[in-house]
């Protein structure tokens, strides 16, 4: 006895070092830099405040080489304005910037794509050279001997291209004694003369006058040059206290949800739901360091997943404190319940959570900016989320055990003495479902007809979305009367094809117009200041193309799809039947169209979030399925139930798993109202689809899939049955 006290002493020492390490490093990191702590995650631009900008070539089908070259020079470009700054490619032949913590933005938008700019001119003034043969330019300072004064010597270092190389050679060669002028922008960056022929891919411009003057002539001639001819087809302009409202909105969302979550579970299931507890704060803290020491860069929709992903750690816990208490109420002792709880919830738990994983790898492969974002949180959740649950959850609940909490009321127990009829009420479930699903259907069609389905986002059509905190409120009548007359005028729409929206309970507005230039998005910005006193900071800009628009309805359809494709073949191969695999995707196809229903019926936006939305409510509503299906697998296999109809079965363990299915949904329910309540415009555009995503999972997966796989082994027997008959031949 002496020696399983000492073990849970230490067990739970482990586990309380263990809990206060991750959230002292979660807090402060490490070093001065608070390295791997909240305070060194790296902010995306709709939290930091900045620029996001997509180019396109003019040219239809641009070499490697020349897009290498022209990312090349935006990236030179891009790092002037902030070290933070990344640029990568999207297909194959568009460049993504992305510049954060900036606030001239306008005057990034207005410089950063422009094409050859940078000239070499020769005495007459003639052009000479342009900057295409330009690789690179680097400032030096070095100790100079032959200095009279023996001091530093200042110089800028030029690497040409091959072909730069063999034309500077001839100027070189032409021009001996004679000055060469380097232009930026029809404004003279430096001269220098010519000593000698240079034919090499390096050469050195000297005797310039500080190591600020040689850093500015190659900073210069760095970003002068841009082979290709970029078009923008779509940009984004966040203010930095947008960001700064939806980062302190949301963590105090999520600080609410997982306080209520940790007291309902311990009201739950007791010494088990503490134990929970305890490790869903040391997952979070696991989260938080994970972020930070890989560089994942946390977006708004990458916070709405880490805040979803608590929710959906609870489930693990959910699966096993529910295992346990069934083997107490069969008569087992504590000791070994535990260790059975864990081991038959393994199965569910692993299988629920790689099918969620492959929705978040689809939408990381197939989405872009913050929807990526989104999905590296939630995968990183899941991880963690079995880790906490299989390791953590266990360690503290046996420490707990053997410290002598060994009474079966410490942890409940569960009799199942009801048997719930849900095969018996299969037809009124379709009914209910079929109705929604042709009222959906109608819809779609109906909308179609009169040009668009949705309510497209700027996202998917193209245009431009200003979202503006203005200095005070004003009413929907105001916004229509005396604001949307102003936008119009600056921005010489004389249609008047704007749409604004007032955000409840807030002083921001959304204005939705066309496209708007540089110029017109320079002129609504002077306008917001001049007649309203709106600081630049305050506008959150994103500018879309209709072709780009059109790229992302048919990328989002794409995902889904594949998504779905690819939880099918997981299922087939794990429960090796198709019956299961096509049951369940039959729930999931239910899921997404009572959730289009709403987007409908609401008009709710159907934007870049949309995509993750329903990757989200996909992996959500799988997972409850499968651990229904878990249990059906089972009890099949049990010998008391060899006898049993399939029908008695279905019933029996949909009814086991009746409390989970609540539970998991009420929990992870609470953290994304929690987000609907108290975070910004886009969190609740994601939040309120999720909320009706997370019911009608739960009803598909206790009411609708366990009847479908019925209905379809039901037609397998039979069709079985006819093929075996005898026939009189």
């Amino acid at each position: 006895m002496q020696k399983s006290k000492a073990a849970g002493a230490m067990k739970l020492f482990l586990s309380i070092v263990l809990m206060v390490f991750v959230i002292f490093t979660a807090a402060f990191g490490y070093g001065s830099h608070q390295s791997s702590s909240i305070h060194d995650i790296k902010l995306g631009l709709d939290l930091a405040g900045g620029v996001s900008i997509t180019y396109e070539t003019v040219k239809q089908n641009p070499t490697k080489s020349e897009m290498e070259d022209t990312k090349e020079k935006l990236s030179q470009r891009a790092y002037t304005y902030s070290n933070e700054a990344s640029v990568y490619f999207e297909g194959s032949n568009r460049i993504c910037v992305d510049i954060p913590d900036v606030t001239n933005a306008n005057e990034v938008l207005k410089g950063l794509g422009v094409a050859g700019v940078l000239e070499f001119k020769d005495s007459t003034g003639k052009v000479v050279m342009t900057g295409d043969s330009v690789k690179n330019a680097q400032g030096q300072h070095y100790q100079s001997n032959t200095n009279l004064n023996g001091g530093i010597e200042h110089t800028v270092l030029l690497y040409l291209t091959k072909e730069g190389k063999e034309q500077f050679a001839k100027i070189t060669a032409a021009n001996v004694g004679k000055l060469i002028s380097i232009y930026y922008d029809k404004k003279l960056v430096s001269s220098a003369k010519v000593q000698e022929k240079i034919d090499s891919e390096t050469c050195s411009i000297t005797n310039i006058s500080s190591w600020d003057e040689a850093e500015r002539i190659a900073t210069s001639i760095r970003i002068g040059a841009i082979p290709l001819e970029l078009k923008e087809v779509r940009s984004e302009v966040v203010g930095a206290k947008l960001g700064e409202k939806a980062i302190s909105t949301s963590l105090l969302a999520g600080l609410i949800g997982l306080a209520i979550v940790i007291v309902l579970m311990i009201l739950l299931y007791r010494m088990p739901g503490l134990a929970a507890g305890l490790a869903l704060v040391t997952y979070v803290g696991m989260m938080v360091i994970v972020l930070s020491g890989f560089d994942i860069t946390l977006t708004l929709p990458g916070i709405a997943g880490m805040i979803l992903s608590i929710g959906m750690a609870v489930d693990a816990n959910v699966i096993i404190f529910s295992r346990i208490r069934e083997e107490i109420g069969l008569g087992i002792s504590v000791k070994n319940a535990i260790k059975n709880g864990f081991s038959k919830a393994l199965s569910a738990i692993v299988d629920g959570n790689i099918t969620t994983l492959i929705a978040a790898i689809v939408l990381y492969m197939m989405g872009s900016g913050t929807v990526r974002g989104f999905a590296q949180t939630l995968a990183v959740g899941i991880v963690l989320s079995m880790i906490s649950s299989l390791l953590v959850t266990r360690l503290i609940l046996t420490a707990f055990y053997e410290l002598g909490a060994q009474s079966p009321a410490f942890y409940g127990k569960t009799v199942h003495k009801t048997t719930f009829k849900i095969m018996e009420k299969k037809a009124a479930f379709f009914v209910l479902s079929g109705v929604a699903i042709l009222t959906a259907i109608a819809l779609l069609v109906i909308n179609g007809s009169k040009g668009h389905m949705f309510n497209y986002s700027i996202d998917f059509v193209g245009g431009t979305s200003s979202t503006i905190t203005m200095p005070k409120e004003y009413t929907l009548e105001q916004l229509q009367t005396v604001i949307e007359p102003e936008i119009a005028k600056a921005i010489n729409d004389a249609q008047g094809n704007i749409t604004s929206n007032k955000v409840v309970d807030s002083s921001q507005i959304i204005v939705k117009t066309k496209t708007l230039s540089l110029q017109e998005r320079e002129a609504l910005t002077k306008m917001l200041a001049e007649k309203f006193e709106v600081k630049e900071a305050d506008i959150q800009m994103t500018n879309i193309s209709a072709t780009v628009g059109t790229e992302m309805r048919r990328s989002a359809f794409i995902a889904v799809l594949v998504a779905t494709v690819c939880m099918l073949i997981y299922i087939w191969f794990r429960f090796k039947t198709p019956i299961f695999a096509f049951s369940a995707v039959a729930a999931l196809v239910h899921d997404i169209m009572i959730v289009i229903l709403f987007y409908l019926l609401l008009k709710w936006s159907v934007g870049t979030t949309f995509i993750a939305c329903m990757l989200t409510i996909l992996g959500y509503s799988i997972n409850a399925t499968i651990v229904i299906f878990d249990r059906i697998r089972e009890n099949m296999a049990l010998p008391e139930n060899q006898k049993a109809s399939l029908m008695e079965i279905i019933n029996q363990s949909v009814s086991y798993t009746m409390g989970r299915s609540v539970y998991t949904s009420l929990t992870t329910l609470i953290m994304v109202v929690c987000l609907a309540i108290l975070g910004v415009p886009a969190i609740r555009e994601f939040a309120y689809p999720l909320m009706v995503g997370i019911i009608c999972g739960g009803y598909s997966s206790v009411c609708l899939a366990g009847s479908i796989a019925f209905v379809l082994k039901n037609k397998q027997l039979r069709k079985q049955e006819r093929d075996n008959a005898s026939s009189f031949h």
